[in-house]
């Protein structure tokens, strides 16, 4: 007697997560077995030397990315053959990671067209197959094309920025979800802290911000031209204010402040960041406080937002202080 598979139970979560965990495995092992053993020529030996010693490399710094090359670098045991294939290792760990978060990004729009009526419906048992072969096909096409393989297995921060553009989006998916519940903007605060700490490794990562908005503008407000030329407008003005006003911006700021207190007034070496970083947390306590007390959601969800965006981009303290 043939077996109905529509009266299969299966939990569509559970499948999803196991999905994602089947690309992620499949991922690493490919990309470990086709590890660089040692250095590629061109920056990956500098950001390898510079891994194991937590040394400065060309500009703009890369600082997180150094930090998490030099946690790989100690499992070569001191070892110094070792180190290369052990920071090469890291882009190998987070390409797989990507592919796992890639897979969850298409799932869950795979889920939209497919399952038509309500995206929360939970869909039958063919629907499931549907999707998670649409999340294998596509996670494991991105596995296997030949620029993310080759960042994949050497030395260098594209593998791990595109983790972190990976895991940004995801992070605002799971934020449409629940955004009328309680608590949702705990994942907006989350992508903010993403972004600061993915600035340590490429700016790269700062191209999401676009997308976000539009994901975040249309569940708030309906579809239109004039909508969806204004979340366009607040997407680059976004990333125009991270991308020069606070990356370059704070760091340029406080250095013409540094110079004037201590030329002008005669105080001592670093007193002017130290005046710009307590007005910056002063302001920043004063607009969350404001925005608590006055119930303003949205503004204290975005002040939260920067300001762990900002705890994110401290990685930076690793160049000034190498």
């Amino acid at each position: 007697m043939p077996v109905r598979i529509n009266n299969i139970k299966m939990d569509f979560k559970k499948l999803n997560n196991l999905g994602g965990l089947v690309a992620l495995i499949i991922s690493l092992v490919s990309y470990l077995l086709t590890l660089e053993p040692t250095v590629s020529l061109w920056d990956c030996g500098e950001f390898i030397a510079a891994s194991n010693l937590l040394m400065v490399v060309h500009p703009p710094g890369a600082p997180l990315f150094l930090m998490l090359g030099r946690f790989f670098s100690l499992f070569a045991g001191g070892d110094l053959s070792q180190v290369a294939s052990m920071v090469n290792s890291l882009s190998a760990l987070a390409s797989a990671l990507t592919v796992m978060f890639t897979f969850w990004i298409i799932t869950y729009y795979a889920k939209r067209i497919i399952v038509k009526n309500n995206k929360e419906n939970e869909p039958d048992t063919i629907q499931k197959f549907l999707i998670i072969i649409a999340g294998l096909v596509g996670s494991l096409a991105l596995t296997y094309t030949d620029t993310f393989w080759f960042s994949a297995v050497e030395a260098e921060v594209y593998a791990l920025s595109s983790f972190f553009t990976a895991i940004t989006f995801w992070a605002i998916l799971k934020w449409e979800r629940v955004a009328d519940e309680p608590g949702a903007h705990r994942w907006i605060v989350l992508i903010g802290y993403l972004i600061g700490l993915a600035v340590g490794v490429h700016l790269l990562n700062l191209l999401v911000i676009p997308a976000i908005l539009y994901v975040y503008f249309f569940k708030k407000f309906n579809y239109s031209l004039a909508n969806l030329i204004k979340a366009t407008v607040l997407g680059f003005i976004i990333l125009g204010f991270i991308q020069v006003g606070v990356i370059p911006g704070l760091p340029a700021l406080a250095a013409s402040l540094d110079r004037l207190f201590v030329n002008s007034f005669g105080l001592g070496f670093g007193s002017g960041v130290i005046f710009l970083a307590a007005i910056v947390i002063a302001g920043l306590i004063y607009g969350l406080y404001y925005s608590h007390k006055k119930v303003k959601p949205l503004l204290n969800t975005i002040l939260l937002a920067f300001t762990f965006l900002l705890v994110g981009y401290v990685t930076y303290r690793l160049v000034i202080i190498r």
